[in-house]
């Protein structure tokens, strides 16, 4: 278990004078003792507070790893809270302010038992504060009902991805498979995204409905469940809505009549409101359907092969594809819905698909000026299952040196609007551009919806078991930048644009960094040239984390 108990090395306290600028930042209170390094370098700076309850120096990150020792980016946090102003080494722009927030699974472990997926872990949430060219960071365990029942208990108390609470006697697993149903047993532990609405309240977001929870996005606290207060029902939901400040759109799996709602929110309602129904064109069960894209006036509905699956959701202990079944047979399909009326205007069969993540959708026009087709791009698998496989623990723990990430690329649909039966999936770009890895991509949200030119995602310098590069992808030029320091485990690039920026790629790429000698640091690259501007070093790493939001500030 990740200790408690930390020792100060070659720490000091700060002068008077530190001290007290510190303490005028607007919106911290620091209460606690300010420490500071003796020397500012990549090894040991920083300037740090913590919580309360937790002890008020934190020793420098160990130098002497032992070589069995796991990648940081796998491993649980060693502290619940913490929070503190970082040395930042180069220059933050001015114009950037507001709180970049990172959502993640954080702990992997309860008292002796270890998690066997990367998507089993409570949720932590870190930000990184931005201000007249300071960084303050912090994290927070997220309190879900999840991950405090099994702080109270010691043990796992709701179904995660993969694991299965273990029931004392024959009557106890009969009651837990009867709230399984009702969804009582069901995970609220919001690891996967966070998102800010319209009218300012900030979530994290699971895929289980039940895991919707409101947070503070400058303190990290825990305010409690948003409560949808429609009738819609369901478990389940996309985990990654499309949120602007005008709308929020989600899709509901019915797994009974197997099809998807598409439903919306008004800024400031908790009430969704369906605009129209996709039914499945095939299989078993509808595919599932972790993320969507939209264009300006359609909803891009995917149908893919990997199908949800009841029988394997009641298992004690999972499957090779966990929740899901795979079904070939079934075919693949996507399908066009009209936001303003609700109506179907295109479903057709594509190619087999495996996506976690869509990048962005757009109309395609004719000469005359009419859509013709919808163009939507995603991180595709090559319909290979075996990705889900290679994202447990003792997968990621076990990197030999073998190449033994699965290949991915931006995979591009196109979907006629013309009434033909069939569209087509291919590649955007040469795969090698970015090392045949592809995912956790982000782009300008100017251009949600619109035809665009440019991504930034998470690629792969092999051999490697799971993407370590940043990389800027250009859909004109069909090249890529890449970034990569031996070791780094690389979070999701987020992009944040200058305001009053023209060209699509003004702005600065936020990303996280674990790296394999158990240290940390947040790295600032120019969204243009995919040069490092800024980097600053946390007191200790940080766990891998998976999607993160822009808060401006006011």
């Amino acid at each position: 278990m990740a200790s408690l108990a930390f020792s100060a090395t070659n720490m000091v306290v700060s002068d008077h004078k530190s001290e007290s600028i510190i303490r005028r930042r607007e919106g911290f209170s620091f209460q606690n003792t300010i420490i500071a390094a003796k020397s500012v370098n990549r090894s040991d700076s920083f300037i740090t507070k913590v919580a309360t309850e937790l002890p008020a120096i934190i020793s420098p990150p160990e130098k002497d790893i032992p070589a069995n020792r796991n990648h940081v980016a796998w491993t649980s946090v060693r502290q619940e809270r913490w929070e503190g102003e970082l040395v930042v080494e180069g220059e933050i722009p001015l114009w950037l302010k507001g709180t970049y927030l990172r959502n993640g699974p954080g702990l992997w472990h309860i008292e002796n038992y270890d998690f066997r997926h990367l998507f089993d872990g409570y949720a932590l949430l870190v930000k990184l504060h931005f201000e007249n060219g300071r960084l303050v960071a912090g994290h927070r365990q997220i309190e879900s009902e999840a991950y405090k029942a099994a702080k109270k208990n010691k043990k796992l108390c709701y179904r995660e991805f993969s694991e299965v609470p273990k029931p004392d006697n024959f009557l106890s697993y009969i009651g837990e498979l009867a709230n399984l149903f009702s969804g009582e047993s069901l995970t609220d532990n919001a690891n996967t995204g966070v998102i800010k609405l319209g009218d300012g309240r900030v979530v994290c977001l699971t895929e289980t409905q039940k895991g919707s929870i409101v947070v503070d996005p400058e303190t990290l606290d825990t305010i409690g469940k948003f409560e949808y207060s429609d009738s819609l029902g369901g478990l389940i939901h996309s985990a990654h809505p499309i949120v602007t400040d005008s709308e929020f759109l989600t899709l509901l799996p019915d797994l009974l009549n197997p099809g998807y709602l598409v439903a919306r929110m008004e800024p400031g309602s908790n009430e969704r409101k369906v605009i129209g129904r996709v039914d499945c064109r095939n299989g078993p069960a509808p595919g599932w359907v972790h993320s969507f894209p939209v264009t300006e006036h359609y909803v891009v509905v995917p149908e893919m092969p990997l199908r949800y699956c009841a029988q394997n959701l009641l298992r004690a202990e999972p499957t090779p594809l966990y929740k899901f079944q795979w079904h070939p047979e079934s075919k693949g399909f996507v399908h066009i819905m009209c936001k303003a009326s609700g109506n179907i205007v295109a479903s057709v069969e594509v190619p087999l698909f495996v996506t976690f993540h869509f990048i962005n959708a757009y109309e395609e026009k004719d000469e005359d000026g009419r859509v013709s087709a919808v163009i939507a791009d995603c991180c595709e698998h090559h319909a290979d299952t075996t990705i889900l496989e290679k994202l447990k623990l003792q997968n990621l723990r076990s990197f030999t040196g073998l190449d033994v990430l699965p290949d991915a690329r931006v995979g591009r649909f196109r979907i006629p609007l013309d009434g033909s039966p069939y569209g087509t999936l291919e590649a955007a770009l040469d795969p090698d551009e970015h090392g045949r890895g592809m995912d956790m991509c982000s782009i300008n949200p100017a251009f949600l919806g619109k035809k665009y030119r440019y991504t930034y995602a998470c690629g792969a310098q092999r051999p490697c078991n799971f993407p370590n590069t940043l990389t800027k992808i250009d859909l004109v030029n069909k090249t890529a930048k890449n970034w990569h320091e031996e070791g780094a485990v690389p979070s999701e690039p987020f992009f944040v644009a200058r305001p009053g920026a023209t060209e699509e790629d003004d702005g600065v790429v936020i990303s996280m960094i674990s790296e394999k000698s158990g240290e940390g640091y947040a790295i600032l690259l120019d969204g243009s040239t995919f040069e490092e501007i800024a980097r600053a070093k946390f007191p200790y790493g940080l766990p891998y984390g998976l999607h993160g939001c822009w808060v401006p500030k006011n």
